[in-house]
């Protein structure tokens, strides 16, 4: 199986963090990852502001009631929509989506947890004023980083013919035995 699929078939959002600082490099290279998401017109519509500050940290955990997680973290990324590169906010959107995933596919691709939080975007405003955001600057995902700590983690999916349809609606997708 191609390695981009274990990757993706292994990712869990991971929501507790051993002590142990996340380094420069990975940083930058889960940033790297990020900018590399397709975009419409190439427009890269997404900011990234990277927070390490444990003050900091603490100031946004109160804007969310999974403050413990935003707190166990030893690196956030917030991730923006710079609405001054909007070309169509549909599209624009769905990038930063495309630029998230390829950020939390990095994080365990280096052995790092992550989880991707938006319950936090209920209180947008007042994380922009944390962080002295522009107003053009639109919170689309806070992800809270770090080395996992060590636990089981489970995740289950719905069967491939139970949301996907073959040619039209109602007439569901029948799996294929092809490996990849």
């Amino acid at each position: 199986m191609p390695e981009v699929i274990d990757t993706i078939l292994s990712r869990r959002s991971v929501r507790t963090f051993t002590n142990e600082s996340v380094g420069k490099t990975h940083i930058n290279t889960i940033l790297d990852a990020g900018r590399w998401a397709p975009s419409g017109l190439n427009n890269q519509p997404w900011r990234y502001i990277v927070v390490q500050d444990r003050n900091t940290i603490e100031n946004i955990s109160v804007f969310t009631r999974y403050s413990n997680v935003v707190q166990g973290a030893q690196v956030l990324i917030l991730v923006f929509l710079e609405r001054d590169a909007v070309y169509n906010y549909v599209k624009d959107v769905q990038a930063v989506g495309a630029s998230i995933q390829n950020m939390l596919l990095t994080c365990c691709d280096l052995g790092l947890g992550a989880v991707w939080l938006g319950e936090i975007l209920n209180q947008k405003e007042k994380v922009n004023l944390i962080l002295d955001a522009p107003d053009s600057f639109e919170l689309m995902a806070v992800l809270a980083i770090g080395n996992p700590k060590d636990e089981k983690r489970t995740s289950n999916r719905k069967a491939v013919r139970d949301i996907a349809f073959n040619e039209k609606f109602g007439v569901n997708w029948v799996e294929r035995d092809e490996e990849f």
